[in-house]
């Protein structure tokens, strides 16, 4: 398999779920602004979505949109638990927090990486992530990942997106649980290796 990737952006996820299954796999860098991969490909050719993650499965199949690519790879690699069974009350749980991390914060970031934005659309996307970080933390005082003791792709998301705070002047210091949160994932070898393969650290 092949990750298409761009430093530090939302693909880490699926970087980080791809080294916690210990799955074979490539990375390969792909500049946004140009559409251009590190071997010079055409992305768009690759995925007409232009945009990362999207994973290129052995068989030539594409497979885009990190959620989808999280789960897939956590369901090739079962016994490291990254995700509940298909069946499991708690694989909707696991949905329910996918959908909330790229809805409600993820996309609240989004701004802030956008030149054409506007500060009134910033600020409306400050507020929206402080309540969201806000329930975010309340969720995380009992337990110390998403889904209690079991890290989960989940938590490869997250972890993600918080670290995109120190960008944007987000002080995730106003909730002491996410700062311990975001230390302990980014604690994880499988997350160390993965940055540092992006450059990260």
């Amino acid at each position: 398999m092949k990750l298409f990737y761009k430093a530090g952006a939302c693909s880490l996820a699926s970087h980080i779920v791809l080294e916690e299954a210990g799955l074979p796999y490539e990375i390969e860098a792909v500049d946004l602004k140009t559409k251009r991969t590190a071997s010079g490909a055409d992305f768009t050719a690759i995925n007409a979505k232009g945009y990362v993650p999207a994973l290129l499965l052995d068989g030539g199949e594409l497979l885009t949109e990190g959620p989808a690519i999280m789960q897939f790879v956590a369901d090739q690699a079962p016994a490291k638990h990254l995700a509940p069974l298909a069946d499991a009350m708690s694989r909707y749980r696991l949905q329910g927090w996918l959908t909330f991390i790229g809805t409600e914060l993820h996309k609240n970031f989004s701004p802030f990486f956008n030149p054409a934005a506007s500060s009134d659309w910033k600020a409306a996307a400050m507020s929206n992530l402080e309540r969201r970080l806000t329930y975010t933390a309340q969720q995380l005082t009992d337990k110390p990942y998403l889904l209690g003791d079991e890290f989960s792709i989940g938590d490869a998301y997250l972890f993600t997106v918080l670290g995109w705070a120190k960008h944007i002047d987000l002080d995730l210091g106003k909730w002491p649980v996410l700062v311990a949160y975001q230390a302990r994932v980014g604690a994880r070898p499988a997350v160390q290796r993965a940055m540092k393969a992006e450059g990260l650290v």
